[in-house]
């Protein structure tokens, strides 16, 4: 696995009665974590949320870091903050998967992968 930059979904699980103050709660977990991640040189973007329909208590955060390697180093010092904050409003600690972006080309008028015509 090269050390390329890498998108990052974390996955929130809220305890049930705090689901209808995920909004609150995610903007109180970002005022603990967000300062120190934004100055680390691994920080590329600001997360992204989003609550799952189905499952209101669940939150996805998505967003780009430098590389594997430096966000796992991060968030080792990160998961230093969160002691209290998973104890009050989670039901376990985040969990957080990597994922690489494949460069697909998305554009009207490519050809096809099967060598067949394009759209135009």
């Amino acid at each position: 696995m090269t050390d390329a930059r890498v998108t990052v979904i974390e996955t929130w699980k809220l305890k049930a009665e705090y689901a209808d103050r995920a909004l609150e709660l995610m903007q109180a977990m970002d005022d603990i974590v967000g300062p120190p991640a934004h100055v680390d040189p691994g920080w590329c973007e600001h997360g992204r949320f989003y609550q799952l329909q189905e499952r209101p208590q669940e939150i996805w955060m998505m967003y780009t870091w430098r590389s594997r390697a430096e966000h796992e180093v991060f968030i080792a010092a990160e998961e230093l903050l969160l002691g209290e904050f998973y104890a009050k409003y989670c039901q376990e600690p985040r969990g957080i998967v990597y994922f690489t972006e494949l460069p697909v080309d998305v554009e009207v008028g490519h050809d096809a992968v099967d060598g067949g015509t394009s759209d135009e």
